[in-house]
Formats: structure tokens, C-alpha cells, sequence
């Protein structure tokens, strides 16, 4: 799905993993030729944030005939990294 691929290039600049790798993207809609995105940041006081958020729409309005992208920033359920996450950071339980 291009909407995944686009996903996967936008990283997380301070861990260097995709935002979807990262499962920071909970949902995903399409209707009318608009994307609605419902995502959270791996912490409510990230710094990058609002760039990230910035960065996600600009790439998401690059798809072909996407009139608009709605990003809906939720911190329910805060943000828990995968085992698959935690093993790429190299961080132990």
C-alpha cells in the first residue's frame, strides 16, 4: 500500500526507526481521496513532534489524487516500544 511505503520513509529522528516500524500509527482511513491518520509520539513532550507531524502530511500529500491528510495526535495508550523495537535499540528487558 503506498500509504504504508510513504509511512515507512518519514523516521523518528531521535531513534532513527520509521515511524511505522515504531508503531507510532494506530490507524489508517481513506475516504473521498483524504487520508485520516490517528498516530501518537513515542513521548507527549517529544521535541520533534510538531516536525514530525509536518513531515508525515507533506510526504502523505505526494500520493497521487490525496486531496487532503487529517492527522488525529493521541497519547491513548501512551506509546510502548515492540519487543521487535526494544531489540533494535538494543535496549534488555
Amino acid at each position: 500500500d503506498k500509504i504504508v511505503e510513504v509511512l515507512k520513509s518519514v523516521n523518528d529522528p531521535e531513534l532513527g526507526i520509521d515511524i511505522y516500524t515504531l508503531v507510532l500509527i494506530y490507524k489508517i482511513d481513506v475516504k473521498d481521496n483524504k487520508i485520516f491518520i490517528t498516530m501518537t509520539l513515542t513521548s507527549p513532550m517529544c521535541p520533534y513532534g510538531p516536525a514530525l507531524l509536518n513531515d508525515v502530511k507533506t510526504k502523505l500529500l505526494t500520493i497521487k489524487n490525496v486531496k487532503d491528510v487529517n492527522i488525529d495526535l493521541t497519547f491513548e495508550p501512551l506509546w510502548v516500544p515492540s519487543q521487535e523495537v526494544k531489540l533494535m535499540l538494543g535496549i534488555e528487558d
